[in-house]
């Protein structure tokens, strides 16, 4: 299946375009994912398809909704007409109930605080044990107190017998949310959100979806994908973390983006064990994930059990060859406090490299600091580009575009995707360093501006994590190659790649062009009482030790000019 083989072009003067949306999803999914559907998801697909319009229609709405109960009264749209006709037919199919059974919480949140408040007052005049509310009394007060006396579920009906409308429940709230998951690859994308019609204002490239990269293999990996979230959502509302540890999934041999996602959830799991004191149970779970953070918290255990020669062991492993940036910092910063406990010498470190930095006055009023320097530095032979993460970056996408965009499992769930889902993962690079190394060969071979101009005139406008489009005129494309040397691309983009999620950013703001000498410079521009942040240090560093040329300017306002 590609991306060619699906065309939606649902317009938005159709009131019903989030059905013709939710249907677009539909179809896709039975056509990449057949073999992973249940006998209820394909009864419920097949059942929806039979319904009337207006049905249909209103079950989308609920399932764009927050939440699974939704009052009558509060369903109403004109495309729609009568709710309680149009809601008949999914009554009979049982993809609605009618009078569902909702605790104090879910009532709260279909009731104003006057209906809860009036609820209030006539339960207390039939319980002694209720405080009879004042007519000030909050909303969540008064849900805490009924939730004392009244834990249990109780029908609609039941908690307002005199109810002027009607309560529904979805039926299908679950099983919708697989879906969702098996369309988008995540739970953070609403239904709501999914707007095909503005889809048009971009362009995406054409990834292949054939069976071999499908995300989902196996019905199981889906089910431990939920299971994860699930364990997850509990952890954070602060559930006890031995209760989850045993509720997470076995690992599921075959789907590394599935596992790389487990371990992130055990690091979590990790974390709390650290925290509420059970060392034991961290320091084993630290040791089995490949988590980037994972080892410097685990030297931190072991440091505190006492076990200080295997905290030094694991952290001089750390040094030698760090996970990424981040990890080298923590571990540095724990280097002497651990030597001085083993009555070691701390491990040298490298002395930070310099760079160059001047200061100049300008009058500073009115435009960015950066676009002041830039005009103020420009000139016909030296050219100045305010670009700060953009121009590198973009290179990078160009030269890489096919590796960027390689169909691998776990990347691409569906064709409007502008990036790979694991794009700022650790294994980014990892499950793809065959096809960078084979890209960044071509700045050696000496073939990486063809390349380059390729894709910039073919997929030009198209979407791409890496490539800014506005920034990228031809003039500016035209001078960068011709001025930036190979061997410094390849620099930065190794850098960048290395660990893209910290390292698209902290670029210096201009570039400045000397093209009879094809040369370069790029320019940090600090104005008053702007400081250097960690990431844009650690790229000066970097471009200092590659011998890149990359300088910070202080710009101090011109006194003289703003009291002439």
């Amino acid at each position: 299946m590609t991306r060619r083989e699906i065309t939606v072009r649902p317009e938005l003067s159709d009131p019903l375009y989030y059905l013709r949306n939710f249907h677009f999803v539909l179809d896709w999914v039975v056509r990449r994912y057949p073999d992973l559907l249940a006998a209820a998801e394909q009864h419920f697909i097949e059942t929806l398809r039979r319904l009337p319009e207006p049905s249909q229609a209103l079950l989308v709405r609920m399932v764009m909704r927050k939440g699974d109960c939704f009052r009558a009264d509060r369903l109403t749209y004109p495309e729609i007409g009568d709710t309680e006709q149009a809601a008949e037919p999914l009554l009979r199919s049982g993809l609605l109930t009618l009078n569902p059974a909702v605790d104090i919480s879910q009532l709260s949140r279909q009731l104003t605080r006057p209906e809860l408040l009036a609820l209030a007052i006539r339960l207390a005049d039939t319980h002694e044990d209720l405080p009879r509310p004042g007519a000030s009394a909050r909303k969540r007060d008064l849900v805490a107190a009924l939730a004392q006396l009244y834990p249990e579920p109780r029908a609609w009906s039941d908690w307002w017998p005199q109810a002027p409308t009607t309560l529904y429940g979805l039926a299908v709230m679950d099983l919708c949310e697989r879906l969702r998951l098996m369309f988008f690859g995540n739970l953070r994308q609403e239904w709501s959100t999914f707007v095909l019609a503005e889809l048009g204002l971009f362009r995406y490239e054409t990834v292949p979806f054939d069976d071999a990269a499908r995300p989902f293999a196996r019905r199981a990996e889906v089910d431990a994908w939920l299971c994860l979230h699930q364990c997850r959502e509990r952890l954070e509302q602060g559930e006890p973390p031995a209760d989850i540890l045993r509720d997470i999934p076995a690992d599921l041999p075959g789907s590394n983006w599935l596992s790389a996602r487990r371990d992130r959830v055990l690091y979590r799991l990790a974390y709390r064990f650290e925290r509420s004191g059970d060392l034991q149970t961290a320091a084993r779970l630290y040791a089995d994930i490949a988590v980037p953070e994972a080892r410097p918290r685990l030297i931190r255990v072991l440091e505190l059990q006492g076990q200080v020669k295997a905290a030094v062991s694991l952290l001089d492993q750390v040094l030698a060859a760090p996970d990424n940036e981040a990890e080298q910092q923590q571990a540095a910063r724990m280097a002497k406090r651990l030597s001085r406990k083993a009555g070691q010498p701390p491990p040298a470190q490298p002395a930070a490299p310099g760079w160059t930095e001047q200061t100049i006055q300008l009058p500073l009023a009115g435009n960015r600091v950066e676009a002041q320097v830039t005009d103020h530095l420009q000139t016909p032979d030296a050219p100045v580009y305010w670009v700060e993460n953009g121009l590198i970056n973009s290179l990078l996408g160009l030269l890489c575009w096919p590796v960027i965009f390689a169909p691998l499992p776990g990347a691409f769930f569906h064709p409007f995707q502008s990036a790979p889902a694991d794009l700022t993962r650790p294994e980014f690079y990892r499950r793809r360093q065959d096809g960078f190394e084979q890209a960044l060969a071509l700045l050696t071979a000496g073939d990486y501006q063809a390349r380059i101009w390729h894709y910039w005139h073919s997929r030009q406008g198209v979407q791409n994590p890496f490539v800014h489009w506005g920034l990228m005129t031809r003039p500016l494309l035209e001078l960068a190659l011709a001025c930036l040397p190979p061997t410094h691309l390849e620099l930065l983009f190794r850098r960048i790649l290395f660990d893209v999620k910290a390292n698209r950013s902290g670029l210096p703001d201009l570039v400045q062009f000397y093209p009879a000498a094809h040369s370069y410079r790029l320019l940090e521009i600090k104005g008053p009482g702007d400081r250097l942040q960690d990431n844009q240090i650690r790229w000066l560093q970097y471009c200092a030790r590659h011998e890149v040329p990359a300088e910070v300017l202080y710009v101090q306002s011109d006194s003289e000019t703003l009291f002439d």
